[in-house]
C-alpha cells in the first residue's frame, strides 16, 4: 500500500453501508485517505463479523462486491481473513459433521488428538498452552453419525479452529485471495496469525520455526495475486520485530501508550527509544478496534509508567 492515512471501520460504522461509505469519503476525506481498512463484511454468525461463514459473500445490508470495487478505484482496500478459524455454522463445518473423514474439508478442522495424540492431555502439556480464556482451549461436538470428537477452539464457541496449512486450508486461502484480490482489494490482514501454530509440548503460539514456513507460504500464494499480507497480533514488541525481519509488515501497536505516556509525564526517552528500534516497514496506530493495547507496550514501558499512563487516561 502506499504511504499514507488509512481509514479502519466497520462497513456499517461510517454511514450504514459500503455506498454510504464511499460518499462520506468522497464528499470529506479524500483528500487526506489513500486506504480503507474495512472490517470484516462477510456473512458471520458472531463477534461483529470474525466468525465468518464464507468469504464468497458480503453480508448483504452492507451491499455488494460491486459496492467494494467502487471504493477501491480511489482508495487502497485492506480486508481481513480469520487464519485461525471459520464460523461453527459454515458449510465447511457443516459438511464435516455430516460426512466426518470423507468430507473434502476434513483435514482443515483440528481434533485435539490430532496436536496432542490423545482427547485428554496431561495438566502440564495444558498449562503450557497459551490461551485466551482460563477454559481449556476446545470444544466437544457431535458427528451426525451420533460420534463425538474434541476440537480445536480458541475463541469462542462460534469459532472453530483450523489448520491453515492442511490441504483443505491451503485451497481455501487461495480461493480467498483470488477472489478479494479480483474485487480490487490489495492488503489483507491476518487476524489471529499467532494461533495459528499448535504444536505439543509448546505454547501453540508463534511456534517456532513452523510459523515462518507457514507465513512464507501464504505469502507465495498471495504474491501470484498482487496481494500483500499483514500479520495481526498483540503481543510482546520482539515479536512484532521477528515478524518484521522475516519480511512483513506490522502493526505498531505500542505506539498510543507511548504517545499518551510522553504526552502525560512530558518525558519522551521511552518513545524516544521505540522509534529507535521499532520495525521500519509498520503500521503506525493510534487506535483500533480493539482499542488502545497495553500488552504491546510491556517492556518499552514500566510497569509503573503503564499504570501512571492508564490513571491518566
Amino acid at each position: 500500500m502506499k504511504d499514507g492515512l488509512v481509514l479502519i471501520t466497520y462497513a456499517d460504522s461510517f454511514g450504514g453501508n459500503l455506498q454510504t461509505l464511499k460518499n462520506n469519503l468522497d464528499s470529506y476525506f479524500q483528500d487526506c485517505i489513500s486506504g480503507v481498512h474495512i472490517l470484516p463484511f462477510f456473512p458471520s454468525s458472531g463477534d461483529r463479523g470474525f466468525s465468518p461463514l464464507n468469504y464468497t459473500e458480503i453480508t448483504p445490508e452492507f451491499g455488494s462486491w460491486e459496492d467494494l470495487a467502487a471504493i477501491g478505484e480511489r482508495y487502497e482496500i485492506m480486508a481481513d481473513v480469520m487464519v485461525n478459524h471459520i464460523s461453527r455454522r459454515s458449510e465447511y463445518f457443516k459438511d464435516w459433521l455430516s460426512k466426518e473423514d470423507k468430507s473434502e474439508y476434513a483435514s482443515l478442522f483440528l481434533p485435539i488428538r490430532k496436536v496432542f495424540g490423545t482427547d485428554n492431555p496431561s495438566k502440564e502439556e495444558l498449562a503450557k498452552v497459551y490461551r485466551r480464556q482460563p477454559s481449556p482451549p476446545w470444544l466437544d461436538i457431535t458427528f451426525d453419525s451420533g460420534k463425538n470428537e474434541r476440537i480445536w477452539c480458541t475463541f469462542s464457541e462460534q469459532q472453530i479452529d483450523i489448520d491453515i496449512s492442511s490441504e483443505a486450508g491451503i485451497k481455501l486461502f487461495t480461493e480467498t485471495v483470488k477472489n478479494l484480490s479480483e474485487k480490487g482489494v490489495k492488503t489483507i490482514r491476518l487476524d489471529a496469525v499467532g494461533y495459528i501454530t499448535k504444536k505439543k509440548g509448546t505454547t501453540c503460539f508463534m511456534v517456532e520455526p513452523e510459523i515462518w514456513t507457514i507465513l512464507s507460504r501464504l505469502k507465495t500464494i498471495s504474491e501470484n495475486f498482487d496481494v500483500d499480507l499483514l500479520p495481526e497480533m498483540h503481543e510482546h514488541y520482539s515479536i512484532q520485530q521477528k515478524v518484521s525481519e522475516h519480511g512483513f509488515p506490522v502493526y505498531d501497536f505500542a505506539l498510543p501508550m507511548l504517545l499518551l505516556y510522553s504526552w502525560y509525564k512530558k518525558d519522551f526517552a521511552p518513545l524516544k527509544n521505540w522509534l529507535q528500534i521499532c520495525p521500519k516497514n509498520c503500521y503506525t496506530t493510534l487506535d483500533t478496534h480493539d482499542g488502545i493495547g497495553v500488552v504491546d507496550a510491556a517492556d518499552l514501558l514500566t510497569q509503573e509508567q503503564t499504570d501512571f499512563t492508564v490513571e491518566k487516561l
